[in-house]
């Protein structure tokens, strides 16, 4: 790779990881940045949960058309990369929940996604660990879960049309009209630089409508056979969009390590890495309301991690331009006219506020973000217009013009 990549990728995330291989697979050098290592930062903190949404159509199509992508590579992966088609078992605790169930289920076949329900006799066959009063539920088979990690590296190592380079343990300090600018006074030149790096966006970009959602997992020791599915309660689709407070929620995922990893919990509160033992025991509480023997099971680890959030709920993927023009008019305000200038390259990307659903949507973000840089739309599967981040530019400019 020459002196100057066509795109400069700062996160090396599942995210960034899925832009940058899609960009080289259509003939772009890319270089990409990551201030720690491969994979290392949220997408090491999540489930690795591969499950189509539809709380709203624009996140149902992303979430669809990625998990489709995600099926048509799994052939390719390795063992390390830990993909298991275990499908997911959506549990209903009454029957107001499961009028629910139904509901989604009915939606979601409309939309040709293999799902269907099960009585309170099919739960406590394909699931014998859960409690056996439960109303039902309904399952989507063709979902599955990853070890993100280890598919960023995987997709940074794959022959591409063009090329593909990373320097790890190397922070960006500020954007530039050329490139980067690297802590230590370094200037990257590029062609285009696309920001892939999750909450740490907001540091080059103040002014983006997002937010930190906190969670705590824990993961057990090995008891192969415990639970055969993802297993969430109807409950979770609620408490994952909430906006305020904290909340909790039923989610146990089967490792291919006989583990259980069990979550999930949501806050807005914090930003204190630190496990907090009184929302820890709140989500295992709710969990043991599920799985009455999980009290039983010998928890070896406990972890958090931030979920970058926009205010509505749907990554933003598309230029910068509105945002870029906004910090530029703050600096202005309070530095040199010089300064400003060189706030952003004049093609600046983002590939951000996924939530937790950044490991399911990052291979369908890579084909939105490689078409609309490279002018090639005609292979996408879904509109790009919802997740374009010009759609907060007003809020951009009010809050742009706090941070001068």
């Amino acid at each position: 790779m020459g002196s100057c990549p066509d795109v400069i990728v700062v996160g090396a995330g599942i995210v960034g990881a899925a832009c940058a291989y899609e960009l080289a697979q259509q003939g772009a050098d890319v270089l990409v940045l990551d201030c720690a290592g491969v994979g290392s930062g949220v997408s090491a903190a999540g489930m690795g949960h591969l499950v189509v949404m539809d709380d709203s159509p624009a996140e149902f199509a992303l979430s669809a058309w990625s998990r489709e992508l995600w099926l048509d590579l799994a052939p390719r992966l390795t063992a390390r990369e830990a993909f298991v088609r275990c499908g997911t078992l959506w549990v209903a605790a009454d029957d107001e929940e499961y009028a629910l169930a139904q509901s989604r289920q009915q939606a979601l076949a409309s939309q040709g996604v293999a799902c269907s329900m099960l009585d309170a006799q099919q739960v406590r066959e394909a699931e014998p660990a859960l409690r056996k009063d439960l109303r039902g539920g309904m399952v989507i088979p063709d979902d599955a879960v990853v070890y993100a990690p280890a598919v960023a590296e995987w997709l940074l190592a794959q022959p591409v049309k063009g090329r593909i380079a990373c320097r790890l343990q190397t922070r960006v300090a500020r954007l530039a009209r050329a490139g980067v600018v690297l802590a230590d006074g370094e200037t990257l030149a590029a062609g285009a630089v696309l920001l892939a790096n999750g909450l740490q966006t907001v540091e080059l970009l103040p002014g983006l409508p997002m937010q930190a959602k906190k969670g705590h997992l824990l993961i057990t020791d090995r008891y192969p056979g415990t639970v055969r599915h993802q297993i969430l309660e109807l409950g979770y689709i609620k408490s994952a969009h909430n906006a305020t407070g904290t909340s909790v929620a039923f989610n146990v995922q089967p490792r291919p390590t006989g583990q259980l990893l069990i979550g999930s919990s949501r806050q807005f509160d914090s930003l204190d890495p630190a496990v907090e033992p009184a929302i820890l025991a709140r989500m295992l509480r709710r969990a043991a309301e599920y799985l009455p023997e999980l009290p039983s099971l010998n928890a070896i680890r406990a972890w958090t991690g931030f979920r970058p959030a926009t205010h509505d709920g749907l990554p933003l993927i598309g230029p910068a331009a509105q945002f870029a023009e906004v910090f530029a008019e703050a600096l202005t305000e309070s530095f040199s006219k010089q300064f400003a200038g060189d706030a952003c390259h004049r093609s600046t990307w983002l590939a951000t506020g996924h939530e937790g659903l950044g490991v399911t949507t990052a291979l369908a973000t890579g084909k939105l973000i490689a078409a609309q840089m490279l002018g090639t739309p005609d292979g996408l599967k879904i509109d790009a217009s919802p997740y374009l981040p010009a759609r907060f530019a007003t809020h951009a400019a009010t809050t742009g013009a706090s941070h001068a």
